[in-house]
């Protein structure tokens, strides 16, 4: 009687996970692939900063390339002048876009980072327990 009691009681806690073998087979089924999918996320956005960083550097060069065939092909200094102006006022705006992207993608990693972390570790941030099985479980609690 003792032992059908406690099983009562157990059910009805929200907090306790459903420790039979089944129970424990879903929930870290479930919790590995919510992981998976956290990680995957982190990945990408670390992914697209990559590839941005990579076209940035590309574009460096183009840039450098482009100012020393000006600088070569220059007749004059005034010539020379206006190319190194040029590759000057071109160069502070990739600065000023550079300092946009670090911001944003350094926002972008630390947001995945914290979901990652809040959801990977800690599926629907219930610590295993899914949002609709504990709002049935208090709902329940309400009525008895």
């Amino acid at each position: 009687m003792a032992d059908t009691e406690f099983h009562s009681r157990r059910t009805e806690n929200p907090s306790l996970p459903n420790l039979t073998p089944s129970g424990l087979a879903v929930l870290g089924k479930k919790s590995m692939e919510e992981f998976a999918k956290a990680q995957s996320d982190l990945l990408s956005t670390v992914q697209d900063a990559h590839r941005r960083w990579f076209d940035r550097m590309q574009s460096e060069a183009k840039l450098a390339s482009e100012f020393a065939h000006k600088v070569s092909n220059c007749r004059s200094i005034p010539d020379a002048v206006a190319a190194c102006q040029e590759w000057t006022g071109r160069h502070f705006e990739m600065m000023a876009d550079d300092s946009r992207h670090l911001l944003t993608d350094s926002q972008k990693v630390m947001e995945r980072s914290a979901q990652f972390l809040s959801e990977g570790l800690f599926p629907n941030g219930h610590h295993g327990v899914s949002k609709e099985s504990e709002d049935t479980r208090s709902s329940e609690r309400i009525h008895d």
